[in-house]
């Protein structure tokens, strides 16, 4: 009797103190049928069957709770792992690229404080400024890498989810203008020839505009639009311009623009358009820029494809990874509720 009443005190470890006590409270001592209508060898029977038939569903949960025990630790290993070397791939990537953004939009800073574009006189022609360009890219590239770099390594769902709305934007965008522009290419030569003609006429004018017409005919060696004879329309090197630059064209366009030196002779293009083509040949490119600027895409034409394709093909990898860090910290919320809910 002593040890019955101890182990009605204390019971086990692995029994639920609720049932133990909804079951004394709620369990008569003797049973009103066994006393009344049911024999007494009956009683010890369903007692027994009760009995084994609760040792049967105990040792099948625990045997199916031994089984998950063994399994679930190997599989969420496995995908914590992934899931790390994902997190940490998209937060390294993002960083240089946040960094490659910073650098951007310092060199369009640099720019337009070099020319002192913010004096009062020069703010109204701001917006066309060359330079506003590298700092327009510049803050994009540095604001969303950031977003996806942060929110990265911090597993914020808000931030994750605004920037792979915001590159799947920029990915949709990248593909249709290839693909305007592949369907548009007699419209886009039309519009690069009046983008190099209005650089022609604000050569002297616009510091930016006389930098990149240099380089350009420098680099592919080759003077005005589509001949020498297009910088007749600056009102500078027009022959009937007053200066001694008149039926000129800039340095940028000799053969030599060195004459086998180290300075830069600014007058060596003086009087070219005088010339006929067979002696301005000797003296100056005779060729136009849009000539040369299409040989150069066309011999370049696998080289700027392939870069294409790798550059979106990282922008769609980087979608992927994140969509891939959105999902598991969804799921990760939902376990966590579920585990709220059952405690």
């Amino acid at each position: 009797m002593s040890r019955f009443s101890l182990s009605r005190r204390f019971p086990f470890f692995w029994e639920r103190r609720a049932n133990i006590q909804d079951d004394q409270e709620t369990r008569p001592l003797v049973p009103k049928e066994s006393s009344q209508t049911r024999p007494a060898s009956s009683v010890p029977y369903l007692g027994t069957d009760d009995s084994s038939e609760s040792k049967t569903d105990s040792s099948s949960s625990s045997r199916e709770d031994r089984s998950r025990t063994f399994l679930s630790p190997q599989t969420r290993s496995i995908s914590s792992l992934t899931d790390y070397l994902l997190k940490y791939i998209l937060f390294t990537s993002n960083l240089l690229f946040t960094v490659l953004g910073l650098a951007t939009l310092g060199l369009g800073l640099w720019g337009l404080l070099n020319k002192e574009s913010f004096a009062q006189e020069k703010l109204g022609s701001i917006g066309t400024d060359p330079m506003m360009l590298f700092v327009f890219l510049g803050l994009v590239l540095s604001l969303l890498c950031l977003t996806g770099c942060v929110g990265a390594v911090r597993e914020n769902y808000c931030l994750l989810r605004t920037f792979s709305v915001v590159l799947l934007a920029l990915v949709a965008a990248q593909v249709l203008t290839a693909i305007v522009a592949y369907s548009l290419q007699g419209r886009i030569s039309e519009l690069l020839r009046t983008g190099m003609l209005t650089a022609m006429v604000r050569y002297q004018d616009d510091l930016d505009m006389r930098f990149i017409t240099d380089e350009i005919q420098t680099g592919l060696q080759c003077c005005g639009a589509d001949n020498y004879r297009d910088w007749q329309i600056n009102s500078y090197f027009n022959c009937s311009a007053p200066g001694v630059q008149a039926c000129s064209v800039p340095p940028s366009c000799c053969v030599d623009p060195l004459e086998n030196g180290t300075v830069w002779n600014s007058q060596c293009g003086f009087g070219a358009q005088q010339l006929d083509e067979f002696s301005a040949q000797s003296v100056i490119f005779l060729g136009g820029c849009l000539g040369s600027i299409s040989r150069w895409i066309e011999r370049h034409s696998g080289l700027i494809g392939t870069v294409a394709i790798v550059l979106l093909g990282v922008q769609i990898i980087t979608l992927v990874i994140t969509a891939r860090l959105l999902d598991r910290i969804h799921w990760n919320r939902a376990q966590a509720r579920q585990r709220l809910v059952r405690t």
